[in-house]
């Protein structure tokens, strides 16, 4: 049984920094690819983030130079720092892994997701 389990959402003034952290328990095979998506209210979930297995990142234009994705394999963990938050960043923020679970397949597996509010 997969599971992605989010935690570190909430209500945060604007200006303000969260850090929200994934942890991956009941896989078989290797994590390769870790991310973050976000949904905002009436939009299409959109991509944030994401790592590869051997540290390079990659982070949304209007996003890079805020927002910050690590990973801990030793912990099956990705974390998502969040710097400066504006009213715009408020949206539900998903984690999605990718996991080789053989020779020549790949499977992808999404979490809850947390709320995330920006707001004075």
């Amino acid at each position: 049984q997969v599971q992605l389990m989010e935690s570190g959402g909430g209500l945060v003034q604007p200006g303000g920094s969260l850090r929200l952290s994934c942890v991956v328990s009941g896989i078989s095979g290797s994590i390769r690819n870790m991310g973050w998506y976000r949904q905002a209210p009436g939009k299409q979930r959109e991509m944030v983030a994401f790592i590869a297995r051997a540290g390079g990142t990659n982070v949304a234009d209007v996003l890079r130079g805020r927002f910050f994705i690590t990973r801990d394999d030793a912990k099956n963990t990705v974390y998502l720092q969040m710097n400066k938050l504006k009213p715009e960043d408020t949206a539900v923020y998903f984690c999605n892994v990718y996991v080789k679970t053989s020779r020549d397949e790949m499977s992808d597996y999404w979490g809850q997701g947390t709320q995330v509010t920006v707001s004075s």
